[in-house]
């Protein structure tokens, strides 16, 4: 996919999982129904790497490696429990402004990658896909089964 395409999916997604939450209040919000996770919880994740993913995209803009010497992201899942953790005590409002604000920031990164750098296979579009439309995607349909629930 070209970089147009996937700024656009990228947008979608993120629109698709901002909607899902339209409706739910600080209780539905706060509460645990993904494993040990809440909708906050899920939103506090997907802003941790939208945070992390900006650094890597910004140091390939500068044609430097994206992951900086000394992180190893392989450990995801330690990853995703510190980032869920550091917002917990976080009220529903500032985690879903959180995740707004590290978007668009996140897309700005993306969108500033050279045009060359996107395509099958390559390293940015792996990494949007794992990070953000793809990431969005995979929470998605477990965040709409609850919403109806809690409707």
């Amino acid at each position: 996919m070209d970089k147009q395409s996937v700024l656009s999916e990228l947008q979608a997604a993120f629109d698709e999982l901002v909607a899902a939450l339209q409706g739910l209040d600080e209780r539905a919000m706060g509460t645990v129904f993904y494993g040990e996770w809440s909708i906050k919880d899920i939103l506090a994740h997907l802003a941790g790497w939208h945070h992390q993913m900006t650094g890597a995209m910004e140091r390939m803009a500068r044609g430097e490696k994206p992951t900086p010497e000394g992180v190893d992201y392989s450990d995801s899942d330690a990853w995703n429990a510190r980032f869920a953790a550091a917002m917990r005590v976080q009220n529903a409002s500032t985690v879903v402004a959180g995740l707004r604000q590290s978007f668009a920031t996140y897309k700005r990164a993306a969108a500033a990658i050279p045009d060359d750098r996107y395509g099958e296979g390559k390293t940015i579009n792996r990494m949007l896909e794992g990070s953000g439309h793809g990431h969005y995607r995979e929470h998605l349909p477990a965040i709409k089964e609850f919403a109806a629930k809690a409707a």
